[in-house]
């Protein structure tokens, strides 16, 4: 009963994130577009886990962004040096990821369309 309790929470979480935050929103638009131009061009099997692991890194890099930025408002609301540094970093980080993907993506698909 646990392990499902476990399970339910982290889908509330999912759904929680999903509705709450625009990025997140941007996020799975792009996966969904990746996903019907990959069944279009017929992506490989190893094409299909490079985006499937990218999809994963950016949503949860997303998912841990927004937690954090919700913690560090939970501490203090007020305008603060340390906090904005904690909260500009953990943007960064999605942003790095977010790049990284497209810039793999890019490589994948580019090829197919072209």
């Amino acid at each position: 009963m646990k392990l499902i309790n476990s399970f339910k929470h982290a889908i509330e979480g999912l759904i929680s994130v999903a509705s709450a935050e625009e990025n997140m929103k941007v996020h799975f638009i792009v996966m969904l577009c990746v996903i019907v131009l990959g069944i279009i061009v017929k992506l490989s099997e190893m094409e299909w886990i490079i985006c499937i692991m990218l999809f994963g890194i950016v949503i949860s890099a997303e998912i841990f962004n927004t937690a954090l930025e919700r913690a560090m408002d939970y501490i203090n609301d007020d305008y603060d040096e340390d906090i904005k540094f904690i909260k500009d970093t953990s943007a960064a980080a999605v942003l790095v990821a977010a790049v990284a993907s497209a810039v793999i993506g890019l490589m994948i698909f580019l090829p197919k369309l072209l």
